[in-house]
């Protein structure tokens, strides 16, 4: 088999969402997860190192995940005592709020192989004792593998804030491009706006910083001093899960494959514009993006 481009590392979450009234429906998730599916979806070869248990949300997981195409480098009985949980509850405009059963206990380990991009995200990259793991694996391949890194911020798991912003900046200092939520943006950095906390970002190493609006599309910043815009198109919305991460495998996608920095923010926000009119993280294949793409 040909070694994946892509690697992506971090955790897998089974996500229990609920809706008052409604019994729980059980949806395959975690954003590394996450990205990893809408990257194989969208006809990329991609691995994720994870942690997962022979469970039965394990093995939901497992399932979903090689359905698309995903790799997965660590067994079950090398993984984690039970497999990830969130409950999310959905408000009455979709989106989705957590309450999360999670450890990240990954061991130091090395990939098999060399990646030619690595992404990292999430819980798995602040949270002991496994973003230990994480980041030396990031520091060991810099310089021989471009990196990318989403915050996805759950102030519920991140701890004492100031640890936390320390935690999420050497992340972004060793990444080449960065994307992160307005939201995200937000609770980190409450005193600037979206744009101030982005610039903060690029003055600490990457080359791009793409930040996503909701509703109102997204931008991105570069290093080099270019801007560039996306809106968002208005559809009815199922629920947000998963919409963010769509948007991150979309834009690796198009940037792998060439698109300019203003194309990719299209295909980004349209793949996750695709996402919220569906229940659970959903991402498009290539067919439906490019449909949508030329609609």
């Amino acid at each position: 088999m040909t070694s994946p481009h892509f690697v992506v590392i971090g955790e897998c979450v089974a996500d229990v969402v609920r809706v008052d009234g409604a019994p729980g429906t059980v949806h395959p998730g975690g954003s590394p997860a996450n990205v990893a599916y809408g990257l194989a979806r969208l006809g990329e070869p991609v691995a994720l190192l994870t942690e997962l248990a022979d469970d039965p949300y394990g093995r939901l997981i497992r399932g979903h995940l090689e359905s698309a195409g995903v790799a997965l480098l660590r067994e079950p009985s090398n993984g984690a005592p039970r497999t990830p949980s969130a409950v999310v509850r959905l408000d009455a405009e979709g989106r989705a709020h957590y309450t999360f059963d999670i450890g990240w206990t990954l061991p130091p380990v090395d990939l098999p192989f060399p990646p030619g991009h690595l992404h990292l995200g999430s819980i798995a990259a602040v949270t002991a004792p496994g973003a230990a793991a994480v980041l030396a694996l990031v520091e060991r391949w810099r310089g021989r593998a471009s990196i990318s890194y989403d915050p996805n911020v759950r102030p519920a798991l991140m701890g004492e804030h100031a640890e936390a912003v320390r935690r999420v900046e050497r992340c972004v200092a060793l990444s080449d491009l960065v994307k992160a939520s307005d939201e995200d943006l937000g609770w980190l950095y409450p005193d600037r706006t979206p744009e101030e906390a982005a610039r903060h970002w690029l003055g600490l190493g990457p080359a791009t910083v793409a930040v996503t609006r909701g509703p109102a599309g997204a931008f991105a910043l570069t290093a080099d001093g270019r801007r560039a815009e996306a809106p968002a198109r208005r559809v009815e919305v199922a629920d947000t899960v998963g919409a963010g991460d769509a948007f991150t495998s979309a834009l690796l996608h198009a940037r792998h494959t060439g698109a300019d920095l203003p194309t990719a923010l299209t295909h980004a926000t349209t793949a996750a514009t695709l996402t919220v009119t569906r229940p659970g993280a959903t991402p498009p294949t290539t067919t439906e993006l490019t449909a949508a793409l030329d609609a």
